[in-house]
């Protein structure tokens, strides 16, 4: 049996009736990458005997008939700009290099309640802005993997880890999983602890998994689920939605779907637009073509605005004594940022609740929407991620996306496809995305 190509489910199956040990499981995934990550660099920091000391940790665990968590055993890869207590955290830049956290972030302690092994830290973007980290994508080294989440989705994609964390503030789960094959799943705003993440737009700011099932998926997103947040109005109190079970239920009647190609449409490759038009096609009666009113296509000035001058906010003072040393892409973020009016940003921020009373009466009559998860598929360059315009308007109404890798591109990379949800209604986007993903491979 090749361990390292578990999935999450069936890993926690062999695992609870004994079969493999954790330890036997870590150490397949380490002999994978250290196959694989000399072409893939998709880990920022990995320290192999601390991954197996933890495995042997949950072996010893089982042994003595201790409670066991969800995930007990399971190798978890964590994005670079979520802090890991004495492991370091460095953000995917030079000036942080060597900070080592005291205190793990929120969702990184659920995991290890979980029993989640803690496999090592993926490499993000600079800052998980747009300057790129030194992960290539599995499937062609030339092309990028998507960013920030770059080595989340190229870690998973590779059969390093079953499971990984990214985060999402624009396209960054989204994106990478289109480009890597996986698939990736941002959950509704503030659904997931943000305490202990990087902080670069706290209006925008996701945390997202990827996985290679859509039963990984579900389980990884609702074992770190919780109510701690900067913003206690946020998810406070509130029970943990049961995306497992939901996800794996059959939907009460064939789910209906609209197909949004945005104002962004045209930005699209050839290649993508065609295949978009030939699987709805495909789809019949159950997808109907809609068209987002003008108060949408602004949006992406909104994000810009927001996201700019949050970076300004929160990154300036971080990188005073160092602007030399960051890159230009991050510094002409700051310094736009910064000139942002306050009117303007404000008005941005209340037109959150405009854009989603539109969609909210759209997904009365709708399961999901549509939409490409990129614009095609990874670029053929390691100099950029790709662009997120796809992934722009979902992210800034806090709506829960996933990317399935349902197409492919003329050069044999995967394309995805991105589907929508309604607000804390992520089960039911998970269900619906089981279903067509089996309806469209029949």
């Amino acid at each position: 049996m090749a361990l390292h190509s578990l999935s999450i489910t069936d890993a926690v199956a062999v695992l609870g009736r004994g079969e493999v040990s954790a330890e036997e499981l870590v150490a397949d995934c380490l002999k994978r990458i250290e196959e694989y990550e000399p072409t893939t660099h998709a880990w920022a920091h990995l320290d192999p005997e601390f991954s197996l000391s933890q495995a042997r940790s949950r072996d010893a665990a089982r042994r003595r008939g201790r409670p066991l968590g969800r995930l007990h055993g399971v190798p978890i890869g964590i994005k670079d700009i979520i802090d890991t207590a004495r492991v370091p955290t460095e953000w995917g830049c030079s000036l942080f290099s060597g900070r080592v956290p005291m205190h793990d972030a929120w969702l990184v302690q659920r995991l290890r309640d979980e029993g989640a092994v803690i496999m090592g830290k993926t490499v993000t973007t600079e800052m998980a802005t747009f300057a790129p980290g030194k992960t290539c994508n599995p499937h062609n080294a030339e092309h990028t993997p998507g960013g920030s989440s770059s080595g989340s989705a190229a870690s998973v994609a590779a059969y390093m880890v079953p499971g990984a964390i990214g985060s999402q503030t624009n396209g960054s789960v989204i994106r990478p999983a289109s480009f890597c094959g996986v698939i990736g799943f941002k959950p509704s705003y503030g659904l997931i602890p943000t305490q202990g993440v990087l902080k670069q737009s706290p209006f925008l700011d996701h945390v997202g998994v990827f996985a290679r099932s859509l039963a990984d998926t579900a389980l990884l997103a609702e074992t770190i689920i919780g109510s701690h947040t900067e913003n206690d109005s946020i998810g406070a109190s509130q029970p943990t939605p049961p995306l497992s079970r939901i996800c794996n239920e059959e939907p009460p009647m064939p789910p209906r779907f609209a197909f949004v190609r945005t104002a962004r449409w045209q930005q699209a490759d050839k290649a993508t637009r065609e295949g978009f038009e030939q699987m709805v096609e495909a789809m019949g009666n159950r997808v109907d073509k809609i068209e987002l009113p003008a108060l949408f296509e602004s949006v992406w000035d909104w994000q810009k605005f927001i996201n700019e001058a949050d970076i300004a906010a929160n990154y300036s003072a971080l990188c005073e004594r160092g602007m030399d040393k960051i890159s230009s892409a991050l510094r002409g973020q700051i310094e736009s940022g910064r000139s942002v009016k306050v009117v303007d940003y404000l008005y941005a921020q209340a037109q959150r609740a405009a854009l989603n009373a539109y969609l909210a009466e759209v997904f009365d009559e709708y399961d999901a929407l549509i939409t490409p998860a990129a614009i095609g598929e990874a670029p053929k360059s390691l100099d950029n991620t790709g662009d997120p315009v796809f992934c722009t308007p979902w992210t800034f109404c806090g709506l829960p996306a996933l990317s399935l890798p349902l197409l492919q591109s003329e050069q044999g990379l995967p394309v995805g496809v991105q589907l929508v949800g309604r607000f804390d209604d992520d089960g039911r986007l998970l269900r619906t995305a089981r279903w067509l993903q089996n309806e469209l491979s029949e």
